[in-house]
């Protein structure tokens, strides 16, 4: 049987590492509000992207041609993880549904180039015998996703100029509640020939229609590359808004864990306690009654 001493240190090691999980999980709410809020100021900004380029597509040139590019034969994907753990099945669950996906392309290994965010991300990678090429660092907070996001699209563009690369995809997971979230894949590269279409044809929200005075190809190259831009930044925003969720029930899991712990601990120590209360009764009691025997 355990010692009083034994328990209440282990008691105290218990209220410790609750204390810990309580501030975890007071952190992972804050920042799931924080890049939240970075995903929903961003939606205005692509709405305002996807509306030059429906500007632009409606007085393209008559010589631009919109056609479907054909069958992909080298892909790079971009795999969104974590840095840190504690946050579940998150990274396993995209890189998962990612190696699933690829396989389904009909792209060999060999004609593939994958980069991953996070080294969690990297690890689950290469226990599942993929080949990372390229790594980066999750951003700390939201007003560093800006910066990555950048060096990416450089990055891009190195590999497509090296590579060849005609086909782009990222996979990340979003949020699909308040509590869940699913892995999700988008196509970066090439640029959804369908969507520019359906943008095309839009209803314009206004009576005016905006014009513009520089050249049409600078236009829509620019366009297009702060669409790339939106696309990478909501991706990084919705990834960690995720891993956030999945820390914070992790989390609580951790602490309903403890709380069970510590009533298990709580009563065996008033169990130890007593019974040591109990013993020093006795001994008291069989003194008091070997001095009575003695007086007589």
């Amino acid at each position: 049987m355990e010692t009083v001493e034994a328990l209440k240190k282990k008691i105290k090691c218990a209220e410790d590492l609750r204390s810990i999980v309580k501030t975890m999980k007071a952190l992972a709410a804050v920042s799931i509000r924080q890049y939240e809020k970075a995903a929903e100021s961003l939606a205005e900004y692509n709405r305002t992207v996807e509306m030059g380029l429906q500007i632009a597509m409606r007085n393209k040139p008559e010589e631009v041609v919109m056609a479907k590019p054909g069958p992909s034969r080298y892909l790079g994907a971009i795999i969104f993880g974590s840095d840190q753990g504690m946050c579940g099945p998150f990274n396993e669950q995209v890189v998962s549904y990612a190696i699933d996906k690829m396989k389904g392309l009909g792209i060999s290994r060999k004609n593939r180039i994958l980069w991953a965010v996070g080294i969690r991300a990297v690890a689950s990678l290469e226990a599942a015998g993929e080949v990372v090429n390229e790594y980066f660092s999750v951003p700390g907070s939201a007003a560093g996703i800006a910066p990555v996001v950048r060096e990416i699209l450089m990055k891009i563009e190195e590999w497509r100029a090296r590579e060849k690369l005609d086909q782009v995809i990222l996979f990340y997971n979003k949020l699909v509640s308040v509590s869940s979230y699913r892995a999700c894949a988008l196509h970066l590269l090439p640029v959804d020939i369908d969507w520019v279409l359906k943008l095309e044809k839009r209803a314009w929200p206004s009576r005016v229609l905006p014009t513009f005075t520089m050249s049409w190809k600078p236009l829509v190259s620019s366009l297009i590359r702060q669409y790339f831009f939106v696309s990478l930044y909501r991706a990084f925003a919705e990834s960690q808004a995720s891993e956030n969720v999945s820390r914070l029930s992790s989390m609580q899991g951790a602490e309903r864990n403890i709380e069970d712990r510590l009533k298990e601990l709580t009563a065996q120590f008033h169990r130890v306690r007593q019974s040591s209360i109990d013993e020093e009764l006795f001994d008291i009691v069989g003194g008091f009654e070997v001095l009575t025997e003695k007086e007589v």
